[in-house]
């Protein structure tokens, strides 16, 4: 049995974790609200002082201020270690990890000045204002994408192995059309101009001179419009697989049925109500 001062901190612990990590309490959304409109401002922060007149005339000021955020981040980043019931687990997982990195940067300034550019990591953190919103289905929603990606990686990796064949030679037929004097220096340059090229970006650094060189030139530019649709395709396809799939996992809790529709609330052949038990559990994390 715990003492005194013992179950007092580990209230204190266990309130601070509230807070802190939930989001369904008045102060754990309070917290939460308080958190994104700082991280808001120190973004703007470091924005405004990339901006070298602003830089020259409010730069101490800028850098305290900067300064005084880390500050409240580092106090925040020990608090979540601390009241953590698995510290561990919270420092690996995505949002411990962007904690960590998003208070680094002014630390290692004072190692290797200019690091604290790299404080714009900390937009990643207004990531949590999905819980604040309560928008948890776009979570499910983005694992639905991430596993149509992670399922076309094969057909898109054999796409961009067959798209960069080509082009590797298309470059080396431009370095030999218009040579050195027409800006094409190099393979490697050529072959940068034919990815721009085929990409239709079109940055027009380097441009064909000759009528066979603009030819060429034309030739990849068509086929860019023809190979830029192929990847949305595949991953299109994947992600009609993933949705089919998950509705046939869809099953009634009575008769077992599956492959119901996603918007229904009844199942199709005994009528009973689907509850959110009856769809597809999405793995869970807590800190």
């Amino acid at each position: 049995m715990m003492s005194g001062p013992q179950a007092a901190a580990e209230t204190l612990r266990q309130r601070t974790h509230r807070i802190i990590f939930g989001h369904d309490t008045a102060t754990g959304k309070a917290f939460d609200v308080a958190l994104i409109l700082l991280i808001v401002a120190s973004v703007i922060v470091v924005m405004l002082e990339s901006v070298s007149t602003i830089r020259i005339q409010y730069g101490e000021l800028l850098r305290a201020v900067e300064w005084g955020f880390t500050v409240l981040f580092t106090v925040e980043y020990v608090l979540r270690m601390w009241c953590s019931p698995r510290p561990v687990r919270y420092a690996r997982s995505f949002f411990g990890v962007v904690d960590l990195v998003a208070i680094l940067p002014t630390y290692l300034s004072l190692i290797f000045p200019g690091g604290q550019a790299l404080l714009s990591v900390r937009a990643l953190r207004l990531l949590r204002v999905f819980r604040i919103l309560k928008l948890a289905h776009h979570v499910s929603e983005a694992r639905v994408l991430m596993r149509a990606m992670r399922q076309s990686r094969e057909k898109i990796t054999v796409f961009i192995a067959a798209v960069l064949t080509p082009v590797v030679i298309m470059g080396s037929m431009m370095y030999l059309i218009e040579g050195t004097a027409n800006g094409f220096t190099s393979i490697p340059r050529s072959v940068y101009w034919a990815i721009v090229t085929l990409t239709t970006v079109g940055y027009g650094d380097i441009a064909p001179q000759t009528n066979v060189g603009q030819s060429l030139a034309a030739v990849i530019m068509i086929m860019g419009y023809a190979i830029i649709a192929v990847p949305t395709g595949i991953v299109t396809v994947e992600l009609g697989n993933v949705a089919r799939r998950a509705l046939a996992e869809w099953t009634c809790p009575q008769c077992e049925f599956q492959g119901h529709d996603a918007d229904a609330s009844h199942c199709k052949r005994c009528g009973a109500t689907l509850s959110d038990v009856a769809r597809p559990a999405e793995p869970r994390t807590s800190p």
